[in-house]
């Protein structure tokens, strides 16, 4: 289907992309730090499945509706901006919420954990704009089917984001666990984590150049 010099090309554009910070690995790095290394695998994991749903998207032709209807392209834009705050909304208020619950904090479920990377990815165009940009110049139609080399590229680029993300996730985790040790720094990993979700919602809500 694919050249090995095309994938060497584009494995070398997918390491740059992965390794340069962003806004899926701040989300994946906060959260790490704030709740440890299985809250930043499943963060990461919803936002590599958000991923595949913009390639899929591309494959069945439907991401190109952001291109060539501005309207369709702010609402998503807007709703995943409103998302992002009430997560944000959710992180600053964690602390007054738990004391006024009875017994121990519970920690967040794996769905909810999984689900809140996968919308936070899923509800940014930007993401299937950028697909929009890049993988055109390696899918050879005469190859074979375009739709399930998408799916391919996908598939290679998700694989080396895990690699990076998998040492951020590492690196963030360890950090948070020094300083929840201490009292004073007992809440910071919560406002970190709503400053990264309160960041990446205004982020997404006022650059609406595309």
């Amino acid at each position: 289907m694919f050249e090995m010099p095309v994938l060497m090309v584009f494995s070398v554009a997918a390491l740059a992309l992965a390794a340069t910070p962003g806004p899926d690995m701040m989300l994946v790095a906060a959260r790490s730090a704030a709740q440890g290394r299985l809250a930043g695998l499943l963060t990461y994991l919803g936002v590599s499945a958000g991923s595949f749903g913009h390639a899929l998207m591309m494959a069945l032709g439907l991401s190109q509706l952001f291109a060539v209807v501005p309207l369709a392209y702010d609402a998503v834009r807007l709703a995943g901006a409103a998302y992002l705050l009430f997560l944000a909304w959710q992180c600053f208020t964690r602390h007054r919420r738990l004391a006024m619950q009875p017994g121990p904090a519970r920690p967040l479920s794996v769905w909810v954990m999984f689900r809140q990377g996968f919308l936070s990815n899923i509800l940014n165009p930007k993401v299937a704009l950028f697909y929009l940009a890049l993988f055109p110049q390696f899918v050879v139609p005469e190859a074979g089917s375009v739709g399930l080399q998408i799916l391919v590229l996908a598939l290679i680029l998700n694989v080396i984001a895990l690699v990076v993300n998998g040492g951020v996730i590492l690196i963030a985790s360890r950090a948070g666990a020094y300083f929840a040790g201490r009292s004073k720094y007992r809440r910071t990993g919560d406002w970190l984590l709503g400053a990264v979700f309160a960041g990446l919602a205004a982020r997404l809500a006022f650059d609406g150049q595309r």
